[in-house]
């Protein structure tokens, strides 16, 4: 299984989701986040990299989404097709092995999330 986690601006959440929605994600998580960088990027003007932190950064949504590995291309690429413009911002998406799931509510435990889904 594959983690899925992709920082995207706020703005593109709705059309990402759509997006993996129509590519066949069953679910996902967002969440707000508040990315602060440390230092200053002096191609900004000099009003921005004085401005408050909760002022300087672009409002950001975390998505974490676990799939199956074969699955892995087709939500990165959902993702990317909708949260692209181009522009500095655009996001970032990692990628990391999940080695097991457990469903607490049944204790089941593997390495397949529908298999784990389904035990009794």
């Amino acid at each position: 299984m594959k983690e899925i986690k992709a920082y995207i601006r706020t703005s593109a959440l709705e059309a990402v989701i759509e997006n993996l929605q129509k590519h066949g994600a069953p679910g996902v998580t967002a969440i707000n986040v508040h990315p602060v960088g440390y230092g200053f990027d002096s191609r900004h003007p000099l009003k921005l990299r004085e401005a408050k932190v909760t002022e300087k950064y672009y409002a950001v949504t975390k998505l974490e989404l676990v799939c199956d590995a074969e699955e892995l291309d087709n939500y990165v690429d959902a993702i990317v097709e909708a949260a692209h413009t181009g522009t500095s911002g655009d996001g970032l998406i990692f990628i990391s092995d999940v080695d097991e799931v457990v469903k607490i509510r049944n204790r089941g435990r593997g390495t397949n999330i529908a298999a784990v889904s389904a035990e009794v």
